[in-house]
């Protein structure tokens, strides 16, 4: 029998004790773009948003979100091994997996601001990487999620098929399922941290990884791995919670767990998921999230125009930013926000940004009657749009929040516990808590790319939205193909792909008669007339 090396539990503190003053438990963005030295804010921020650690490169982060990621990596391709004997330990496999879960692992982005350059570091848009180092000596490289994960989507054909080549930065990623994604990486590391095969693959996997990185994997990330899932021995899952579904996240029950508060039902009840949201024009917003839960600290909400984006409410907005890496990200709220600086150059990057334009024909006439069919039953709560060339522009924009008799699960979920939760945080004084008075009407700037709609992702079309009869129980979302007469998913009336379609990430079946996820309310525009529906539709697509 072969002898293995063993140090004894003593030698191994003592060295590490002595080996801490030179550790490194935060580490830069090894994914940050280049940007040249004379780009502006914008291009500063676009950089930012694609590949920034926003502080959850770090060994705080590891224990709530951030993976040791050449373990998962190696873990998750062996477990792809044992479903397909063929299957090869390289970095075309590790893509293959990554991409079922909606990541756009081989996207290049379309809409890069002048001066910044390609990003680097060799992962998936939407994942931030960086190293640091646990005791003086070791490296490990980890892994996170980044803004762009959730918040960067594949771009459209002519012809509505998607294009899992181009990504545009803002867009909604309509197709990111973090809860498998999740599932995937605690189900491979249960069965693989035991294997001898699993650090050997995390070599062949990253020829790059040196013998500091190597021996930090096999002495002190991997026992701690070990730990962490005898914690959680017994348990089916590594949350308490469910974290959505293709498009959808539950930053809600994140944060409450991040806060230590009690979750809904113990947790599979709080399922308060929301549709991820596309970003054009949000920066008018004066209150954030589905139920404007989070607003700018002295401002009320009311109309804004452009006037109103002053650099005091931009820097405002770039605060609250920082707050929501605490669930997305594990990033300790006392911690989030040395992230400012990043955070309000993103804030500039979204003030300047335009969605992409809708990638299909429309009808120029069609499009001008349904701007005044907007402005009688739409412009009050979504705001006023005037058309300008090709596009209509937001002018006007009335932070409008109430009840619209949409599913009530997610603004109930954020409750005055949370509420008095944030107001303990470091963030007492830099964001206006209050529980929600219903829900906050949007701005429907590149509302054609953000399907499906409601808060809660639950209406596959704006023709189902606008004929709530049509609206069907339950339908495929996923790597789908968008409807461009309809203006959504692309699917057949039993909510089925086409035959033949081929998503490029795994589909999931959303259900609306699951609690979270009913799709009744909003009935504004059921009583017009089916042509000024569809006029009203192809004014939508210009926004």
């Amino acid at each position: 029998m072969r002898k293995r090396l063993l140090l004894p539990i003593g030698a191994v503190a003592i060295a590490a004790a002595l080996l801490w003053a030179g550790s490194r438990p935060v580490g830069e963005a090894a994914t940050r773009s280049p940007v040249a030295a004379d780009a502006g804010i914008a291009a500063r921020g676009a950089a930012a948003f694609e590949g920034a650690a926003f502080g959850g490169i770090s060994m705080d982060a590891l224990d709530r979100n951030a993976l040791p990621w050449r373990l998962v990596a190696a873990a998750l391709v062996l477990d792809e091994q044992a479903r397909d004997p063929g299957a090869l330990v390289e970095p075309a496999t590790l893509s293959r997996i990554l991409a079922r879960f909606g990541f756009l692992t081989e996207a290049k982005v379309a809409n890069r601001p002048a001066g910044v350059g390609e990003r680097p570091g060799g992962m998936p848009l939407g994942l931030t990487a960086g190293d640091v180092a646990p005791v003086g000596g070791s490296v490990v490289r980890v892994a996170n999620l980044g803004c762009a994960a959730c918040h960067a989507g594949v771009a459209y054909r002519a012809d509505g098929s998607p294009d899992p080549g181009r990504a545009v930065l803002g867009m909604p990623n309509s197709s990111l399922d973090l809860e498998a994604y999740t599932m995937a990486v605690f189900v491979a590391l249960r069965r693989h941290t035991g294997d001898d095969r699993l650090l050997p693959t995390a070599a062949a996997l990253f020829p790059e990884m040196g013998w500091r990185e190597r021996t930090s994997l096999r002495f002190l990330i991997l026992p701690l791995v070990r730990q962490r899932l005898g914690e959680l021995d017994g348990r089916d899952r590594p949350l308490p919670f469910p974290n959505g579904t293709p498009g959808s996240t539950n930053g809600v029950a994140a944060l409450k767990s991040a806060l230590g508060l009690p979750l809904l039902g113990g947790g599979m009840a709080d399922v308060g998921t929301v549709s991820i949201p596309e970003l054009g024009d949000r920066v008018w917003r004066t209150r954030l999230l589905a139920d404007g839960a989070y607003g700018v600290p002295g401002e009320a909400a009311r109309p804004t125009t452009e006037a109103d984006l002053t650099p005091a409410h931009l820097d405002a907005l770039g605060a609250i930013t920082t707050f929501f890496t605490v669930p997305s990200m594990g990033v300790h709220p006392d911690a989030a926000i040395d992230a400012l600086g990043d955070a309000d150059a993103v804030i500039g990057f979204l003030k300047a940004y335009r969605p992409a334009p809708f990638p299909g024909v429309v009808d120029s006439a069609r499009a001008r009657t349904g701007a005044t069919i907007y402005a009688r039953n739409c412009a009050a709560c979504h705001g006023d749009y005037r058309i300008v060339g090709r596009r209509a522009r937001l002018a006007r924009f009335p932070n409008w929040i109430g009840e619209v008799g949409t599913d009530p699960l997610r603004a109930t979920a954020f409750d005055r516990a949370l509420v008095d939760a944030v107001g303990r945080s470091a963030y007492a004084r830099r964001i206006s808590v209050s529980v929600g008075k219903g829900y906050a009407a949007p701005p429907l700037t590149g509302l054609w790319a953000s399907a499906p709609y409601l808060h809660n992702g639950s209406v596959p079309t704006l023709d189902a939205l606008l004929s709530p009869e049509r609206r069907p129980l339950r339908f495929q979302v996923g790597g789908h193909a968008l409807d461009f007469d309809r203006v959504g998913l692309r699917l057949t009336p039993d909510g089925r792909y086409p035959a033949g379609y081929r998503p490029f990430s795994r589909p999931v079946w959303l259900d609306a008669r699951r609690p979270g996820r009913g799709n009744s309310g909003h009935t504004f525009g059921a009583e017009l007339p089916d042509g000024d529906k569809q006029a009203l539709i192809a004014f939508l697509k210009l926004l």
